[in-house]
C-alpha cells in the first residue's frame, strides 16, 4: 500500500501527521503545492492511498478506521 501525505505543515497537517504516526502508518510526505493542486486538493492536508486522493476530512476518517 502506497500512502502519500500532502502537507504544508499547518496545524491541520500536524494533527493528521500525528494520527498517522500514532497508528504506525508508513507514508511518504509531499510538500509540493502545485502537485496538490493538480490532484484536486485545494487545501492541505490530504492523503493519497494507492492513488485514491482524499481531502482532510476523508483522510482523518480513513486513519481513524485503521
Amino acid at each position: 500500500m502506497k500512502i502519500i501525505f500532502y502537507s504544508t505543515h499547518c496545524p491541520k497537517c500536524r494533527m493528521l501527521e500525528m494520527k498517522l504516526k500514532q497508528k504506525s502508518i508508513v507514508y511518504e510526505e509531499c510538500n509540493d503545492v502545485s502537485e496538490m493542486l493538480s490532484l484536486g486538493l485545494h487545501s492541505a492536508p490530504g492523503l493519497s492511498v494507492d492513488g485514491k486522493v482524499m481531502d482532510f476530512k476523508e483522510s482523518v476518517n480513513w486513519v481513524n478506521g485503521r
